[in-house]
């Protein structure tokens, strides 16, 4: 079978249109949204809202596309714009994406119907992370409890991203992970759509960032919080927990939703790490050095071969991604394709971006220009969806095929 990594004529079209959005519409704001934090970006989420959710306004993207990959396409390109604007669209975002993968068509229906409508802005977030339970998703100690009709939810959850905007915008929703029964380990976890100003959820607070700063990034608190048992993504049996693994069936069902977002902000790290590598490559033209790819090795200079090296870095990164998310298009099992890209993303993302701080000096570390923003963007893309230690154990573990209780 031909394996080709050009993209079709659809997804042309689609890179050219996110790219020209991205120049218009998050450049000339990336600055002031870094500086103004937690403040919302409201030309651009308006723009986003009415041009179709970001979609085509007056480009033909008819034809057949590219799949997942045109998602990663988006991703990229908007990222090489802002990627905590990214962040900021409104857009049912994770969330959505484990209602898609775990909810009946009716929850389908219900839940996604208004980021498809004519109405304002709504977000979706999903909330995992708490104090004690990080990387390690299957610790979760929130807690929901069945009361007739009803699930009761009590916790806290921090770092949801978007969890500020979906918590507080009608016809927004978190997806939270509670536990069911503690006993039966990960089989006892499941997801709870929580519709928005649901009473006993609070917003508690939003974080204050290194990076991604035009994005909210909320601690929402579950106290009492009733939602209708129709609101649980998937089945509610549960199956205790045995030495085989036993009963885990419904976790990995929901650990799934990863494979489709790990490609995503490989993407999005991608989009970062371009952004670093086009605007050193111009500003070492503008000073007439350019890399000579056919020197010999012994006649490059240390500027040349830095910068030859960071191509490789990204384009490395771009075809895992590429590779993960074709796969997913194709309904092929990619959870260690999707870890791969997003470890080496994360990776890649960060060393270029550093590499281009140092590369330009003074300037670089300067707020005069947009790179050490970048810089500070970037590490982000090591850290959530799975650390950077996390994927490689994932990674390790799929091409071994041991058991998590084997290899940690």
């Amino acid at each position: 079978m031909a394996i080709s990594f050009d993209l079709t004529p659809n997804s042309l079209r689609a890179r050219e249109h996110y790219h020209e959005m991205a120049v218009a519409h998050m450049r000339p704001i990336s600055r002031k949204y870094d500086d103004q934090e937690h403040e919302m970006p409201t030309e651009w989420v308006d723009y986003f809202w009415k041009s179709g959710r970001g979609g085509p306004t007056g480009v033909d993207l008819s034809g057949p596309g590219d799949g997942f990959v045109q998602v990663c396409v988006q991703a990229e390109e908007l990222c090489w714009g802002d990627a905590g604007l990214y962040l900021r669209m409104p857009t049912a975002a994770l969330g959505g994406s484990a209602v898609a993968a775990a909810g009946t068509p009716e929850q389908k229906e219900r839940f996604l119907t208004p980021f498809r409508g004519d109405g304002q802005p709504v977000w979706g977030a999903m909330a995992i992370t708490e104090a004690e339970a990080g990387s390690d998703s299957a610790a979760v100690q929130t807690t929901a409890d069945r009361d007739g009709d009803d699930y009761v939810l009590n916790g806290t959850k921090i770092f949801c991203t978007s969890g500020e905007a979906a918590s507080q915008h009608e016809g927004g929703f978190v997806v939270v992970w509670a536990t069911v029964d503690k006993e039966a380990g990960r089989a006892g976890i499941k997801a709870f759509v929580v519709p928005a100003n649901t009473a006993g959820m609070r917003l508690l607070g939003v974080e204050k960032k290194l990076g991604i700063r035009a994005s909210d990034t909320a601690t929402l608190v579950f106290e009492n919080c009733r939602v209708p048992a129709s609101n649980l993504l998937g089945r509610a049996e549960v199956k205790k927990k045995s030495s085989k693994g036993a009963g885990d069936k419904g976790f990995k069902g929901a650990m799934a939703t990863f494979d489709a977002s790990r490609p995503i902000v490989a993407a999005m790290a991608v989009g970062v790490g371009r952004a670093s590598l086009d605007f050193v490559k111009e500003e070492l033209a503008r000073h007439g050095i350019h890399p000579r790819y056919d020197a010999p090795a012994h006649e490059i200079t240390a500027v040349e071969r830095d910068v030859m090296e960071m191509e490789a870095e990204l384009q490395a990164a771009r075809l895992l991604t590429w590779r993960a998310a074709s796969m997913m298009t194709h309904g092929r099992p990619n959870s260690l394709e999707a870890s791969m890209a997003k470890a080496k993303a994360g990776l890649a993302v960060t060393r270029i971006t550093q590499k281009a701080v140092e590369l330009l000096g003074p300037a670089g570390y300067s707020k005069k220009l947009l790179v050490e923003k970048w810089m500070r963007d970037a590490k982000i893309n090591d850290i959530y969806e799975g650390t950077q230690q996390i994927n490689q154990l994932i990674v390790a573990r799929r091409i071994l095929d041991y058991p998590s209780s084997m290899l940690r």
